[in-house]
């Protein structure tokens, strides 16, 4: 039943959907650079609110991460390019049940043509022995099918973020590699996405590689401020960290048969307080200069800009340990916490 009322949906809806997609993509080319949009607070402004603050400072993508309808209804029409996520939670019943798969498709993306969505992020860190694992691969192909039966799979793809965990080495970048316990788990997921044209999503933050090792990581190497080259790997020489990072996950997939792979970092930042190198000054400067710095690419993959999802919007007080409640960019009250600039050209 959902298949077939999935199909027979009017195809005004479909042409409609995929005109506001061409043409926000036509109007936000070169804009590389989103900020998650959590939910986590009591005292957050409401979502239209929220939109109008996206648009007042050029930030021309958002990740959110479950299809909040009061979120997507603000969303229509503003041509913010959207990465929406599906919770953990559902993916038992996405990948068992081929019609609940359709019904949230048609429920949260059909819904609302004249949303920009780009991507359906799957899940979010999910490893193994996590249960979530057994069926994070059949959710992701189940929401695939049907956003493909809905002619969308050009435009929407489908994906799940990974966090840094995944990598059992990482230096030097030439070095990356999987943990060899996720092969079974990690590689046919890679598969699927190099055969669906869709990105490997990675969470990475140079934050906490910094804190866990200060004797060794500098906190120039980890702000983008190192005057020049910490270290070499072959051919290749790395000023900061994040390209480190990057460049590694970029080694990890060659070896697992994805190498055409794009990877996207869906979530990097630093928080304000709660921690070690915890301060305002310190997270502008990484923000800022994260954003000079992703409009090209890597030694391994230069010249290509780094499509890059700042974590967060706000600060959200629901979350815990306290440390988790300082990574906005702005206060609840919409006021910025520390000034960057957005460019969607």
């Amino acid at each position: 039943m959902a298949a077939a009322l999935l199909h027979s949906c009017d195809s005004m809806v479909v042409a409609m959907l995929l005109f506001g997609l061409l043409l926000a993509t036509f109007q936000i080319t070169g804009a590389n650079t989103g900020v998650c949009y959590g939910l986590l607070g009591n005292n957050l402004p409401p979502p239209h609110e929220v939109i109008d603050l996206y648009k007042h400072n050029n930030i021309p993508r958002m990740r959110i991460y479950a299809p909040v309808p009061e979120v997507l209804q603000a969303l229509g029409g503003s041509n913010i390019e959207l990465m929406v996520g599906v919770a953990n939670e559902d993916l038992y019943n996405l990948a068992t049940n081929m019609g609940t798969a359709y019904a949230w498709v048609q429920n949260n993306i059909r819904n609302y043509p004249t949303v920009n969505f780009r991507y359906i992020a799957v899940g979010n860190e999910i490893n193994p022995p996590a249960w979530e694992a057994n069926y994070l691969l059949g959710a992701m192909k189940n929401i695939h099918q049907a956003i493909s039966e809905s002619g969308l799979g050009n435009q929407i793809k489908v994906s799940t973020p990974f966090s840094a965990a995944v990598l059992g080495e990482s230096y030097p970048p030439s070095k990356g590699s999987f943990r060899p316990d996720f092969g079974s788990f990690i590689k046919p997921i890679i598969s699927f996405l190099a055969d669906t044209g869709a990105p490997f999503f990675l969470n990475m933050y140079p934050y906490f590689s910094y804190i866990g090792n200060t004797q060794y990581i500098s906190l120039e190497y980890a702000l983008f401020t190192s005057p020049g080259i910490v270290v070499r790997d072959g051919q290749f020489g790395y000023q900061n960290i994040f390209d480190a990072i990057l460049d590694a996950g970029y080694s990890a997939l060659e070896k697992a048969g994805g190498g055409s792979l794009e990877i996207v970092v869906t979530e990097t930042g630093w928080p304000t307080a709660g921690g070690t190198a915890t301060t305002i000054e310190n997270a502008r400067t990484y923000n800022r200069n994260l954003l000079r710095h992703v409009k090209g690419g890597t030694p391994k993959r230069p010249g290509k800009p780094i499509q890059t999802y700042i974590f967060a919007m706000f600060n959200e007080n629901n979350k815990n340990p306290e440390l988790e409640k300082h990574w906005g960019i702005f206060y609840p009250n919409k006021q910025s916490v520390y000034q960057i600039e957005f460019s969607p050209n």
